[in-house]
């Protein structure tokens, strides 16, 4: 794989991931559906969501070449892409559709 199609799949991972909380009622997108999900739920799901696309990014990095050591600066900035990544789905649901939460 060429490390250019490597970004894009890991970005597209991210993008999708980012927005995965917003838009399911599953506990961790597999567990029973629960109406309406608890917003620590969703921040839970995050966090876990972005550690699997940095594992993700990891390992592809790993498959191209030598993997390079991350300092705290690179964790902070990808976190906060991956925050960013996620906003329209926060948008769809809590801006959105604020006054119509009870008709899923």
């Amino acid at each position: 794989m060429d490390q250019t199609v490597a970004v894009w799949v890991v970005l597209a991972a991210a993008l999708v991931a980012a927005n995965l909380p917003y838009f399911s009622e599953r506990l961790l997108l597999v567990g029973p559906r629960q109406q309406p999900k608890a917003v620590w739920w969703r921040l839970l799901e995050l966090v876990l969501l972005a550690v699997l696309t940095f594992g993700l990014g990891t390992l592809l990095e790993t498959r191209i070449g030598q993997r390079h050591a991350q300092g705290w600066e690179f964790y902070a900035s990808a976190a906060c892409l991956f925050i960013t990544l996620g906003f329209p789905g926060f948008v769809w649901r809590y801006l959105r559709r604020g006054g119509r939460r009870g008709q899923d």
